[in-house]
């Protein structure tokens, strides 16, 4: 016994050492992550390309190999190239209306004030809640017979300068803009609640990187007479622009990468006039069964997102300050 209980304790001493040994617990630590992505993400990633190099359709997860026809097909359809533009229009624009949102928010949100913990709250509420269940409540604003857009925009008689900017003939107090009826209506109504959606997120990024920002630079800035504008343009936005960067690269993921948003409002329509690749995709491969066609249009992303993101990781790279 007393050979075998020295055996042990040596052991128990070798493995406690070795686990304390950063070239083996940096592996162990990180292992669950690593498994976590590669079942999450690795598998359907590459179950997807499988099926986008195969005719596979509804009720089968196998199909004959066509090599690159899915791609090829998907990228001459008319459809495709509007979901693309769309998807791309959407993005940007949204992205535009979140950067000068969050901009002034997360000025306003620094300051002390009263009912300042209130207002945070309801800047954040666009981010917890579940996205399709808040959806539906701008399907409701945006509504053809009950919107409350167009009662507000009647209460200010602004119809007619709202129909005159989208060019929309006919429209007035007897005949409100139809915001999901119209093609160029829906795209900024896709438009305003996806930027809705991000800017929570957006303005805690920018409120994060106001809080970096070291006291004695507002000082030095206030003894050399920079204030307002001055103070934004040339102190406070080139210190926040890294982390800035930081917000729009996760705001055009998350709005690239968004169903529930289109398909919630619009279902693509009027016309297919409002589709993005994810919408296209499922119509395509759920709805039409053809799986390989739809993995196809869904992987038209991929490329589009890895090329932002290293894209804008270049650039905070550069935009880093000291």
């Amino acid at each position: 016994m007393a050979v075998v209980a020295g055996g042990v304790a040596p052991t128990r001493k070798r493995w406690r050492y070795l686990l304390e040994d950063r070239r083996v617990l940096g592996p162990v630590l990180i292992a669950p992550a690593v498994l976590f992505v590669v079942v999450v993400v690795g598998v359907p990633l590459g179950w997807a390309v499988y099926l986008s190099l195969t005719n596979a359709i509804g009720g089968s997860l196998s199909g004959k190999f066509v090599g690159f026809h899915n791609f090829k097909a998907a990228w001459h359809d008319h459809n495709f190239r509007n979901a693309l533009e769309n998807t791309l229009i959407i993005t940007f624009a949204a992205q535009a209306i979140v950067i000068v949102g969050a901009s002034i928010l997360s000025h306003a949100l620094v300051r002390d004030f009263r009912g300042k913990w209130f207002v945070r709250l309801l800047v954040m509420l666009p981010w917890a809640a579940p996205v399709s269940l808040v959806t539906i409540g701008w399907l409701w604003i945006f509504d053809s017979l009950f919107s409350i857009v167009n009662w507000t925009l009647k209460q200010m008689h602004l119809l007619g300068v709202v129909c005159g900017a989208f060019g929309i003939d006919g429209c007035g107090p007897s005949n409100p803009p139809q915001w999901l009826g119209n093609d160029k209506l829906a795209m900024f109504a896709i438009i305003v609640v996806q930027a809705w959606r991000i800017l929570p997120f957006a303005v805690v990024i920018f409120i994060a990187g106001l809080a970096s920002i070291p006291t004695e630079v507002d000082d030095a800035a206030k003894i050399d007479g920079a204030s307002g504008l001055r103070k934004l343009f040339y102190v406070t936005l080139p210190l926040q622009l890294p982390i800035a960067l930081v917000a729009v690269l996760f705001g055009i993921v998350f709005t690239a990468a968004d169903f529930a948003v289109v398909f919630v409002l619009t279902h693509g329509g009027p016309f297919n006039s409002t589709q993005v690749l994810t919408t296209w995709a499922y119509q395509i491969g759920i709805e039409s069964g053809s799986l390989g066609e739809g993995a196809a249009i869904s992987l038209f992303l991929f490329p589009l997102l890895a090329a932002v993101t290293v894209l804008m990781l270049f650039f905070a790279k550069r935009a880093q300050v000291s």
